[in-house]
Parts: C-alpha cells; structure tokens; sequence
C-alpha cells in the first residue's frame, strides 16, 4: 500500500462518516495539497477499492457524483460513550492517564462524532489517584500470571497524617498471582501466599518494590475458582464464612441482586417482605452493611450472627 493510498486512507477516516460524505474531486484536493500531484479519478477509484479490500468500510453512494464515506469503526458511539464514562469515573486511573486515554478512544469516532462526545467531557480530579506507577504493576502481575512465578513485595498502609507505612516493618511478602480483578474503583491480586500458606487478596495500589523471581508458582488449589472466591471474598470482608438468612423489604431486591448477583437464592415471605439466603464473612462490613439499611434488613439466622450484630450496636451505643 503506498503513501498515496494512505492519505485516501486518512481523509476518509479523519472527515466523513454517514453524515459528511466527500468525493473524488475532494479527495484529490487533498491529495495535491499533500504533495501529489495531478491525481485522477481512476486511480482514487482503485486506491478506494484497495483499501475495501484491505477491510476497511468504505461506503460508496452513487449519484452525478458518487459520495464516499467510512462507513463503520471498530466501536459504535454507545459502546465510546460507555467506555469514555468508565474512565471518567473511574478513580484509580489518574487524571492525565485519563485524558491520554480518551485521546486513544477518540481516535476510533469520526472527527464530528468526537467533537459532539467532548463536548461532555469532563475529568473530576478530585477524587482520582495520583500513582501512576499501578498501570506497571498492573502490567507486571499480568506477565506473571502469564509466565507462572512468584513475584515479592512490600505492603503499605496509611498513617493518620496520610504517609505511606509500610505492613510489618517493611515485610517481605512472597506470592504467586492467580488473577486480577476490578472491583468498587480498585484493582487486586489474587494469589498464593507463602507465609500464611493460603490464597489471599492484595490492593494493587498498596504493592510497593515488586521483584519477579524465577521461582515458579505454587500450583493453584484444586478446589480454587476465581468467581466463587470473588463473590465470597468482595461481598462481607474479613470474617467467619456462614450462610445467613436476611429478611429484606420488597424495595431492596435490586439492592440485593446488585451485591449477590440474579442467581442469589430468594423466597416471598408476606406482602411486604422476601428472605434470602448467602454466604457471607461475619464481619463488620458485612454488619455495617445490615445496619445501614435502616432496620430494612433484619438477620434471621443463623443465633451467632445475630447475637453478633446485637452485640455489636450495644458497643456503638456505649
């Protein structure tokens, strides 16, 4: 494919779409004034159909003058929309990666459809992160995963005045990444962890001094499933693993359904009410969760849970 056949190329990607059509003789206005000299209809014609054949969607409207135009993107205006929001909103990714990143986006609309989707645009910094440093991590645990290693690291928390502590007096961890996964705005890892000699969830943003090693990783459990830890892991944080029984009012089914997905196990129990059944970590995330719905949601069983929860708002009313 020559340079002539690219500039044909860039002007109909970079100004028609179905509402602005250009033709030969616009075309080859903008090849002269990109240095080629006398172009004629014939071979635009075959450049055109070259690069159809090359697979891009180049429509032709026949007329006095034949209209042409790039027909369809590798993404639909819905589907940039909804990927531009996602890093919009999202707070992990900082604000100038945010902005990089709607720049590539933007290269997949036509020039008029971009012009109309930036017109919206508009990137909240207060809430986003700082650290870019994640997107390498990111990368970096992705290759291992790939590559079946171990990697090590030091673990930070922080401090009242904001400073980064790291866990354990600077412990060394030691773990072989399973998976990554994106959830409430962060990223985390999932792997085995020596220590403790168990799989367990790490913050990729409180990852510091990743090492790789050579070392391959410790097989995953047999009995291990990424989804099912996810959904036990990020539902109730930190605690016991029991099946509970919760008395909901009827308004909170989407609530339920958004935190446990379509399949969690419900049953009507009166006009005004329905029961459902989870596995949950008896924890105080879980027991905020309940708290927070006002009294809309009551614990059913099983006693410990619910002594738990008692016993937990007489210490909030002390």
């Amino acid at each position: 494919m020559d340079n002539r056949t690219l500039l044909v190329l860039a002007f109909l990607w970079q100004r028609t779409d179905e509402s602005h059509t250009a033709t030969i003789a616009d075309i080859a206005e903008y090849l002269t004034e990109h240095g080629i000299p006398k172009p004629d209809a014939r071979t635009i014609r075959k450049d055109i159909a070259q690069l159809v054949d090359f697979g891009i969607d180049i429509v032709s409207v026949r007329g006095v003058q034949n209209q042409y135009h790039v027909a369809s993107r590798h993404f639909d205006m819905p589907e940039l929309r909804l990927l531009i929001d996602a890093v919009q909103s999202s707070r992990f990714i900082t604000t100038r990666k945010s902005k990089a990143l709607i720049d590539k986006l933007s290269v997949f609309a036509s020039p008029y459809q971009n012009d109309l989707m930036r017109s919206g645009f508009y990137v909240d910094s207060r809430f986003k992160a700082d650290n870019e440093s994640i997107y390498i991590t990111v990368d970096r645990i992705e290759a291992v995963i790939e590559a079946h290693k171990k990697i090590t690291f030091q673990y930070f928390d922080y401090a009242p005045d904001k400073q980064k502590v790291l866990r354990h007096g600077g412990q060394i961890y030691t773990v072989s990444p399973y998976a990554l996964l994106w959830n409430n705005d962060a990223y985390y890892m999932i792997g085995y962890y020596d220590r403790r000699e168990k799989v367990s969830t790490f913050r990729v943003d409180r990852i510091t001094q990743l090492e790789i090693l050579d070392e391959a990783a410790t097989e995953r459990p047999t009995d291990f499933d990424v989804s099912e830890y996810f959904t036990k892991e990020f539902s109730m944080l930190n605690g016991k693993e029991s099946r509970v029984e919760l008395l909901c009012e009827n308004e909170l089914m989407g609530n339920i359904i958004d935190r446990f997905g379509e399949n969690v196990e419900t049953e009507l129990y009166d006009m005004m009410h329905f029961k459902v059944t989870v596995a949950v970590e008896l924890s105080n995330n879980f027991y905020g969760w309940v708290f927070a719905s006002g009294g809309k949601i009551k614990i059913l069983s099983p006693d410990d849970a619910i002594t738990e929860f008692r016993e937990l708002m007489e210490q909030n009313k002390a």
